[in-house]
């Protein structure tokens, strides 16, 4: 169904570029530390800081726009903004329906998270995961029963209230929340899936993939990315 969906996205794709001089930055702000709402009601997080900055050096105006994860990249197709920078791993399967820049955060490890004590079988088990990412998709190959919420935020309710034994999703979302949750949760295995984290443009837009790929660069070269990567995952994070 995902790939025929898929298709169908594809054959919506323009033949001419959609972005002008304002270039709108489509995020979820649902997924910390990448991307949130703050307590002023503004976007905020790593990818805020990395796209500002961005827009900067490429000498862009920039504004962002909210979308809900499950229609991220459908209303990119259709023109409701211009770039996805949401955590949004580079995979085949995407990157049939749209493009993406370089990435612009390193590949890294998912992680299981269950009750603390509990004896989950992630093989086997029921597990959950946020539908269209590359975690729910690796769940429903894996052999366990996958169970797929909207949001990241709802696949943590699951595992609290035992609809799941427990939850897969990237693990700079989820050990910081192992590690405030006062033992509740505890990481019950690791798993390496996907590439590193892209920013998605539209097909059509070769020029804009090219400007930003041309920033993304400048930013690894002298040293600003990975000094956002330490602000916002830590010191020990993974880096360019």
């Amino acid at each position: 169904m995902k790939k025929t969906m898929l298709s169908a996205l594809a054959a919506l794709l323009l033949a001419g570029s959609a972005w002008a001089d304002t270039i709108r930055m489509g995020t979820e702000g649902a997924y910390p530390p990448y991307n949130f709402i703050n307590d002023n009601g503004e976007v905020d997080g790593f990818e805020k800081d990395v796209g500002d900055m961005l827009c900067i050096r490429a000498n862009l105006d920039c504004v962002w726009v909210i979308n809900e994860w499950d229609s991220i990249i459908p209303n990119l197709v259709s023109g409701n903004y211009d770039t996805i920078i949401a955590g949004m791993s580079i995979t085949a399967e995407r990157d049939e329906v749209i493009d993406f820049t370089q990435d612009y955060f390193p590949p890294s490890p998912s992680v299981y998270m269950g009750i603390s004590g509990a004896d989950v079988d992630v093989s086997g088990g029921v597990i959950a995961a946020q539908t269209s990412t590359i975690q729910a998709g690796y769940v429903a190959e894996s052999g366990a029963t996958l169970v797929e919420f909207a949001t990241a935020e709802e696949t943590i309710s699951a595992v609290q209230n035992g609809e799941a034994d427990a939850v897969l999703a990237d693990g700079d979302y989820l050990l910081p929340i192992i590690a405030e949750s006062n033992g509740e949760f505890a990481a019950v295995g690791e798993v390496s899936i996907g590439g590193g984290v892209g920013m998605g443009i539209r097909e059509s837009d070769g020029e804009l993939k090219a400007t930003m790929n041309k920033a993304i660069s400048s930013m690894k070269e002298d040293g600003s990315l990975n000094a956002l990567i330490k602000k916002w995952f830590g010191a020990d994070a993974n880096t360019f």
